[in-house]
């Protein structure tokens, strides 16, 4: 059950098989007032209400953050996102990966107030990382929706079997078991993640 704190004080319970519907214009809205909870919306909709993460994902989401943040820190070559970040994608759904990397020219080529709200582009890289109680498939589901929308790479990190799934367009996924780096291809050109901190 997802638990909303409300204004005034009042919680409101939401069990998990109740599915609220919004706009995205109501999304905005629910997000510039609960700035501490973490909401996506589904391209049909569907208001997903995430718990925070742990302390150990979370420090494991900043390392990984940090490496990405620092090879795009010395590349220059696009805009580097965090897990707070959202965007709107082609198909409506409005998403937060846990980090994601934007070409320099396609982030350019936004309107300042396009790059001030839920950006209306898919990253060209996502990354999401398996919390302790995730379910993969939602996190799959959302992988192959980034790729539909146009990202060109993306990894989905399961730290509880330490197994690595890469999403490519018109590839199947590669399943990397237990690797202790990972190469961002042509899309991150010269970045590797290591991923020993990852696995600890």
């Amino acid at each position: 059950m997802t638990q909303v704190n409300l204004s005034q004080g009042i919680a409101v319970n939401i069990p998990p098989i109740l599915t609220l519907k919004i706009t995205h214009e109501q999304f905005i809205e629910l997000a510039r007032v609960n700035e501490d909870l973490q909401l996506e919306r589904t391209a049909t909709g569907d208001l997903i209400i995430m718990p925070p993460t742990g302390s150990d994902t979370g420090k494991r989401n900043f390392e990984i953050a940090g490496q990405i943040w620092l090879w795009n820190r010395q590349t220059k070559l696009g805009v580097a996102f965090d897990s707070s970040s959202g965007f709107h994608l082609p198909n409506g759904a409005d998403r937060s990966p846990d980090a994601a990397w934007v070409r320099q020219d396609r982030w350019d080529a936004l309107t300042r107030e396009q790059q001030d709200g839920f950006a209306p582009i898919c990253p060209d890289f996502v990354l999401e990382l398996r919390s302790k109680n995730d379910n993969m498939e939602p996190q799959r589901v959302k992988m192959r929706e980034y790729i539909e929308n146009g990202a060109r790479l993306g990894w989905l990190i399961d730290r509880k079997n330490k197994k690595v799934e890469i999403y490519r367009p018109g590839q199947d996924v590669e399943v990397l078991d237990n690797p202790t780096t990972l190469s961002g291809e042509n899309v991150l050109p010269g970045f590797v993640l290591d991923l020993t901190e990852v696995w600890l």
